[in-house]
């Protein structure tokens, strides 16, 4: 049996259960959410089971509470395929009143009418994301992001080379990539677009959707991934490859069956207001759940990478994004970006529950530091602290070896040595 590497999850799960009757783990496919709730579970369904698809159906359309019955914590594993069980586990909750009862594992969100109640005060939620360099054991850890929000000071050596942070980068954050030897490890990523496309689009609602029309607005996303790229310029995109309209609400559904997939998501724009008098841009970024899905979608190989160092920056920033929002959820704190309409930009705030912030420049070389730095100090002189707090903390992340607080405060921080 494979060994289970522990997931920054499983602490936020594991206090869910006390407090809460029931959890809804979320998240893409095959980031790992059965595996993670089964080390909490002592019962489970796994509702995808072909073998048992009949028996299910006739529990479902009979007596959805049958489902309920077994060992308790009891796991149901893409329960948006009996939506239903949702108000039987919120009734059963609310008649016991006990805690830690249930695990929902969820890779779609159901449709908004199937449904019927919140489970607001019973069902808590939980988001789930391929894993962080540190939690596939290639980030070392000795870089604590809650010691650099309380000006902590740090020090580390990563012992991630160039050619290994493009290797996380294609291979990404799946686990079960962990398991494969040699150059297989690299096709989950072709494997999951292929799935996505031809399969997952249609089943999540049962809408036929055109695949082809689909992959190219997922080539115009993964083209201009890490920016706040309109609408506009996807659908130009898109026609640009088909020589045809394709229709804003048309966009917006594909855009929308994506995000239901927890494939793509949406880093928002700051209301950070700097001294100048500059408007703010309020488009969110547009991000993959994953580094490996750019490279897949777009078809790269390894020395697509080395030889597009620029491009391979916004591919970089993109997986530092996805670490940072697992550590992020683990200590309570929310992502945001700031620019203004001048194109002055930080590539993150970020901002914790008791009213601390921070801004984040990421940057895949050393040569670069200098200019982060610059960027960051200019950023902190502008903050309007008549309104804020001065930022808590200004940091560098970067794909160099070393981890550090200079003299004038500011940290530079490895992604190879970070941690929640």
């Amino acid at each position: 049996m494979e060994k289970y590497l522990p997931r920054i999850v499983d602490k936020v799960l594991q206090n869910k259960l006390e407090y809460m009757g029931a959890v809804l783990i979320e998240g893409c496919k095959w980031c790992g959410k059965s595996t993670t709730a089964k080390q909490f579970a002592k019962s489970y369904i796994e509702f995808q089971d072909p073998d048992k698809k009949m028996q299910y159906d006739k529990t479902n359309q009979t007596k959805p509470s049958l489902f309920l019955e077994g060992e308790k914590p009891r796991l149901f594993d893409e329960w948006q395929m009996y939506p239903v069980l949702w108000d039987s586990i919120r009734m059963d909750i609310d008649h016991t009143g006990l805690k830690g009862q249930y695990i929902l594992t969820g890779s779609a969100r159901p449709q908004e009418d199937s449904v019927m109640h919140t489970g607001t005060g019973r069902i808590t939620k939980l988001l789930m994301r391929p894993m962080s360099l540190y939690e596939s054991l290639e980030s070392t850890g000795s870089v604590s992001l809650n010691d650099i929000i309380n000006g902590n000071d740090i020090s580390g050596i990563s012992e991630l080379d160039f050619d290994g942070l493009i290797n996380a980068m294609i291979r990404g954050g799946w686990p079960e990539s962990l398991n494969i030897d040699g150059d297989n490890k690299y096709k989950i990523s072709k494997d999951y677009v292929q799935s996505l496309l031809n399969e997952e689009i249609k089943t999540v609602d049962g809408t036929i959707r055109n695949t082809s029309k689909m992959r190219a607005v997922l080539k115009s996303i993964s083209r201009n991934i890490s920016t706040n790229v309109s609408k506009s310029t996807i659908l130009e995109s898109v026609k640009r490859e088909f020589a045809s309209e394709v229709s804003r609400p048309t966009l917006d559904d594909y855009l929308n069956t994506l995000e239901k997939l927890y494939i793509l998501e949406y880093i928002p724009a700051t209301n950070l207001n700097l001294r100048s008098k500059t408007p703010l841009r309020v488009s969110p970024k547009l991000e993959l759940v994953d580094p490996s899905l750019v490279i897949a979608t777009l078809n790269l190989k390894r020395e697509d990478l080395i030889n597009d160092l620029n491009f391979t920056g916004f591919i970089f920033e993109n997986m530092c994004m996805r670490d940072l929002k697992i550590y992020a959820d683990a200590i309570d704190a929310r992502l945001s970006y700031y620019r203004d309409k001048n194109n002055f930009e930080v590539d993150c705030i970020l901002e914790t529950a008791d009213g601390k912030w921070g801004a984040i420049e990421i940057k895949l070389g050393a040569g670069e530091i200098p200019d982060a730095v610059s960027n960051l100090t200019k950023f902190k002189e502008n903050v309007d602290t008549d309104k804020y707090k001065e930022p808590s903390f200004l940091m560098v992340l970067t794909g160099a070896d070393y981890s550090y607080k200079r003299d004038d405060g500011i940290y530079v921080v490895s992604i190879g040595t970070l941690k929640d």
